[in-house]
């Protein structure tokens, strides 16, 4: 899931934008006004919302800065950067399991990653348990075509032996989603005492499928008392002839879901979904309730398709 956020200042510097039904233009903004709550407890109680874009003439548009902030600048190099999903099966085998630190580098055509260490697993609280799957996310510049990885641990902490049964690599800007089996341990007293291989994807297991592209997803919620929320806020984007995109949530944790969509706050996100052509027709925005704080008042969002140099 490319996918990020960086909280955004209010000042925003003006942008050209166009919503014409033929616009096949990839800079134009679409901007979806919503100004209603998404809450159980008020106006009509319906925590999701379909909108449909209308021209900028009708927006409230926000002071303009001639500057550029470090948040905006993030979100660009961000845009230029491609995110991949990495899914770690631990072997079902007595004493499969690592408390070790394990890192990974994945090497394409035109560059590799670097070492990157796997910390926060998306799915479990303790990582690389027997039997389990764990994900995480790994960020980096454009290294082309997967090509192989080298993973491993530092054979630090009080159980370090790892039986690894196989990694799965998605990079929807690719297009592909790769299997990199293994089925060895990585552990000094077994098999050749090695804790740390370099694996090559099988191709019979590879899936290709349509890549995603970028959309810059702007989100502002309204300055009314009680308008933020800590819910999980989801989009979906409709094209024409019925394409849509997955469903995807903007934060990726909760600790994202506590920091933003706060009362009067602008949220920007880059976001790799689904192509669905060069028109937006609508979308569907809406959150998961849950929570003390879940209500919120959407004032609008503003998204735009970005090329794959982040442009």
């Amino acid at each position: 899931r490319l996918l990020t956020s960086r909280k955004a200042p209010r000042e925003q510097p003006p942008v050209k934008s166009c919503v014409s039904a033929g616009c096949c233009c990839h800079s134009c903004r679409y901007y979806f006004p919503c100004q209603r709550w998404l809450a159980v407890e008020e106006d009509d109680g319906q925590i999701v919302r379909e909108l449909v874009p209308v021209d900028e003439a009708f927006v409230k548009k926000d002071s303009e800065n001639d500057g550029q902030s470090l948040a905006t600048l993030g979100l660009e190099q961000k845009a230029k950067s491609t995110t991949y999903t990495v899914k770690v099966k631990t072997g079902d085998k007595k004493n499969a399991g690592t408390d070790a630190n394990v890192f990974i580098t994945l090497y394409g055509s035109k560059d590799d990653t670097g070492i990157v260490s796997l910390k926060a697993s998306k799915i479990n609280k303790n990582k690389f348990e027997r039997g389990k799957v764990d994900e995480f996310t790994v960020e980096s510049v454009d290294i082309g075509d997967l090509k192989k990885i080298k993973i491993g641990h530092d054979n630090k902490g009080n159980s370090t032996g790892w039986f690894l049964e196989w990694v799965e690599i998605d990079a929807p800007s690719l297009g592909q989603c790769l299997k990199f089996p293994c089925g060895r341990w990585l552990d000094k007293s077994e098999d050749d005492g090695a804790i740390e291989r370099i694996i090559f994807p099988a191709e019979l297991q590879t899936t290709e499928y349509i890549p995603f592209v970028p959309y810059e997803i702007t989100v502002y919620t309204s300055d009314i008392f009680g308008a933020g929320t800590d819910a999980d806020v989801f989009i979906v984007l409709y094209g024409s002839d019925g394409i849509c995109t997955q469903q995807k949530s903007l934060c990726l944790n909760k600790r994202e879901q506590r920091m933003y969509f706060e009362r009067n706050s602008v949220n920007q996100f880059i976001v790799e979904l689904e192509d669905v052509g060069d028109i937006i027709e609508k979308i569907r925005i809406g959150h998961k309730g849950g929570g003390l704080n879940s209500g919120w008042h959407l004032d609008r969002v503003a998204i735009r398709r970005l090329l794959p140099n982040g442009k």
